[in-house]
Order: C-alpha cells, then sequence, then structure tokens
C-alpha cells in the first residue's frame, strides 16, 4: 500500500518551527562521518516499508558481519518527507532512504546523489530519473488488479479456472453468476478503505486514459466531464458488479479488511480487488494453494483489461550531502549492487522479504501466488504504469466521495462531480 509524502518544504518548515531538530532512531546513531565503533565504515538505511522491517535488521546484522561495513536500520511510521526533515534539520541524514516515488521527485535535486552510472540502471526499466539524472533505485514491483481463489472457483465450477475466459466484463458477470447458481452465495468482497478505492481503483481512471497528464490537467481546468467518459464508465461497471456481488453488499462500510481476506483466502469468497501487497495479510489464514491476480475485466478492445497496473514500489536513495562521506557513499552503492547482483541480495529480496524483484537479471522464483502473477505479468511488459504525482490529501478526500457511492449515498454522477470538484480545487504535482 502506498502513502503519499508531503512536500519536503513544508514538512522541513514545520520541523523548524516545532524546534525538532532530533535524528529518529537509536540514541548509537552513527554520526556524520562514517565511522563506527569498530573503526570502518558505518552507514544508517531508513525503511518505509513496516512488514519487512525484522527482515532487513537481520540482513543488516549478517552483512555487518560479513562485509565489515557497520549497517544500521530504522523505521517510522511518520509520514516520509516530515520524518526526513528532521534528519535533514539536523545534518544528519540517513545514508539510505526508502521512499515512495513521488518523494524521489520531490527530494532528489537537493539530497540524492547521480545513480546514473551504476551496472543496475541497465537491468530495470522502473528507475526513477529527474533531469536526465537516476536517483531512485527500485526496491520492488508491486501491481494491482482482481485477486481470485482458483479452488473456490473450481470446487463450483469442476473446472479449472483460467482467467482469461472472463477478461471481458460479460465474461466476469456470466462466471459470476455460475457460481452463485452453483451455491456461493455472494462470490466478491470490496474493501472499504479509502486507499484501496480512491489510491488504488479510483486512480486506474486515470492510469488508463490515454494521456494521464493532460487528462489530470483537464480535471483540475474544469474542462474534464467524468461522468461521460469512457474509461471512467467502464470502470465503475466493473466496480458495480463486484459491489453488487459483494458478501458485505447490506453493510459495505462496515466490512473490515481482515474479514475480507479471510473469506477471499478460505474460498468463501472468489474475487477481490486488491494488490500483491495483500498477501502479507492472506497468508495468515487457511489459504487456499491456488491463487492469483488478474486484470480487472472491462468491455475493451484496447487492451488495457489484459494488464495490471503497477510498476516500482519503494526506492532507495543515497544522501549526496557532505554529512555523508565518500567511503559512505561508495559503501551505499556496494549495498545496492549487492541487492541486485550478489545471490544473498537476490535472496534476501525475493525469498526473505516476499517481494517482486525489479531487475530482469534475477529469476529466482517468487514463492507467493499473488507476487508470482505480478512477476508474470511484469515479465511480459503487461503493467499499465503508476501515476506518481497525486496531491497528498487525493486518497483521504476522493476515498471518502467513492465510500458514499459504495454505501450507495449518492449515484455515479453525484461520485463524478465530487471527483471533478476535488482537482478543480487543487493545483496539481508539478514534475
Amino acid at each position: 500500500m502506498k502513502k503519499h509524502s508531503r512536500v519536503l518544504a513544508a514538512a522541513l518548515a514545520l520541523a523548524l518551527t516545532a524546534g525538532v531538530l532530533a535524528g529518529c532512531g537509536s540514541s548509537d546513531t552513527p554520526a556524520a562521518g562514517g565511522g563506527s565503533s569498530s573503526g570502518g565504515t558505518a552507514i544508517t538505511i531508513f525503511n518505509s516499508k513496516m512488514e519487512i522491517q525484522e527482515q532487513m535488521e537481520a540482513m543488516a546484522e549478517k552483512y555487518s558481519q560479513e562485509k565489515g561495513v557497520d549497517v544500521e536500520v530504522y523505521y517510522s511510521s511518520d509520514t516520509v518527507a516530515a520524518h526526513l526533515a528532521t534528519k535533514y534539520a539536523s545534518n544528519d541524514p540517513y545514508t539510505i532512504s526508502m521512499v515512495d516515488a513521488k518523494d524521489v521527485y520531490s527530494l532528489a535535486a537537493e539530497h540524492a546523489l547521480d545513480l546514473s552510472g551504476e551496472d543496475w540502471v541497465k537491468d530495470t526499466t522502473q528507475a526513477i530519473s529527474v533531469d536526465g539524472k537516476v536517483y531512485g533505485f527500485p526496491v520492488c514491483i508491486e501491481a494491482r488488479g482482481i485477486i481470485y481463489n482458483a479452488d473456490a472457483i473450481k470446487n463450483i465450477t469442476g473446472k479449472d479456472f483460467d482467467p482469461s475466459t472472463c477478461k471481458t466484463l460479460d465474461g466476469f458477470k456470466a462466471l459470476i453468476q455460475e457460481l452463485i447458481d452453483g451455491g456461493m452465495e455472494a462470490p466478491t468482497g470490496v474493501m472499504k478503505e479509502d486507499w484501496s478505492l480512491a489510491a488504488h481503483y479510483l486512480a486506474e481512471v486515470y492510469e488508463e486514459q490515454p494521456d494521464v497528464d493532460a487528462f489530470i490537467t483537464s480535471l483540475h481546468e474544469g474542462n474534464a466531464d467524468l461522468a461521460n467518459n469512457d474509461r471512467f464508465n467502464s470502470l465503475m461497471d466493473t466496480f458495480d458488479v463486484l459491489k453488487d456481488n459483494s458478501y458485505s453488499k447490506a453493510s459495505a462500510i462496515s466490512a473490515e479488511r481482515e474479514v475480507t481476506e479471510q473469506k477471499l483466502a478460505e474460498g468463501e469468497i472468489a474475487f477481490m480487488f486488491g494488490g500483491n501487497w495483500d498477501w502479507s495479510v492472506i497468508n495468515a489464514y487457511d489459504y487456499s494453494e491456488n491463487m492469483g491476480m488478474m486484470p480487472v475485466p472491462q468491455n475493451t478492445d484496447d487492451g488495457m483489461n489484459e494488464k495490471l497496473v503497477g510498476g516500482g514500489s519503494k526506492y532507495f536513495f543515497i544522501d549526496s550531502s557532505d554529512n555523508t562521506s565518500d567511503e559512505q557513499k561508495q559503501a551505499a552503492k556496494d549495498f545496492l549492487n549487492w541487492l541486485v547482483y550478489d545471490e544473498a541480495g537476490q535472496s534476501f529480496i525475493v525469498e526473505d522479504c516476499a517481494l517482486v524483484p525489479a531487475y530482469s537479471n534475477i529469476t529466482l522464483d517468487v514463492k507467493d501466488p499473488l507476487g508470482a502473477s505480478v512477476k508474470k505479468y511484469t515479465d511480459d511488459g503487461a503493467l499499465i504504469p503508476n501515476y506518481n504525482y497525486f496531491p497528498d490529501d487525493h486518497y483521504s478526500i476522493c476515498g471518502a466521495a467513492f465510500q458514499k457511492y459504495l454505501a450507495n449515498q449518492t449515484d455515479r454522477a453525484g461520485f463524478a462531480g465530487e471527483i471533478e470538484a476535488y482537482w478543480k480545487g487543487i493545483t496539481p504535482v508539478e514534475h
């Protein structure tokens, strides 16, 4: 799941105003200059992906022992830019910071090291460049679409599930009806969370436009007619099928994410919109062996119903300031190369962290079925790129509007009007 950062300037001003000048982490954070208690080079890594913190800490301990570089990993649940602002304000930046794509665009020019000459650049299509310079190292790939439970489907139809047979909405509706006729009372689940509805599902309305930036501009300028936009209506037609066949139809806003994912995992329902990050919840239950992800079904002939939406998720950048020594900068580069080219680094990404690698040279099998689906679509070049420039309040405000639609408190035209009003009232993020 994505968490959006604030604009650095505002966060930094806030940090300075509040006098928050102390660095985050333990009191023995290595001081600027790169020295460690053992006399070697020391680097710090900021991790913003909570679910892999334990793995990061274990990796750092092992890496430190084997490479002779002291590595310390720190985590914070604060907004990324706000948290990093406190580090910059105290002249104590992390050597390596894990951020969202949006943060790379806002922070790179002032704070990130140019990595254009690194070997791994040629082995990924997900690196982030600003003004022709590569700053963002993609940690993994995440994608979204419809998660399916193939075993639950086969238990009723008696046939192995082939996602390509229901890539159209008509085919999807026919399968849902077959499941209902076979005894599955409600074949779908819909997550109520604002980030799922707005930052993920509504986002596809923008991401599947012929020219995303032009469409966002037209929304901001008040020239877009969302209610009559073909892509909006195509995706909302599919959403209506998910909503109308959901187990929580009668109380959609009361549905808890964990309950929905448990029902999917155990086969009580067959479909749910989500992403491969949902495996971290699904695998806590008695899940079915045969699950996967498929594109959102649509009655379209432009190929959008044959692709997931996704790309790089979480990026490392290396601090470029004088507070980070040349030795630390080189040690940080070495660490990134270790992740991509060393067998132990590759294993850490794919096996320890259960992430989908963003590098073509990493051929390890992705273990979880959702990640395996994403890897296949990635390898096939079948990903619609993420739009990485949403304003910070997009998913909360537009998510609240989407929740009203989910609860049948507004109709499609009313929902479209609320989205248009939002975009007219904000300034799109420059990029």
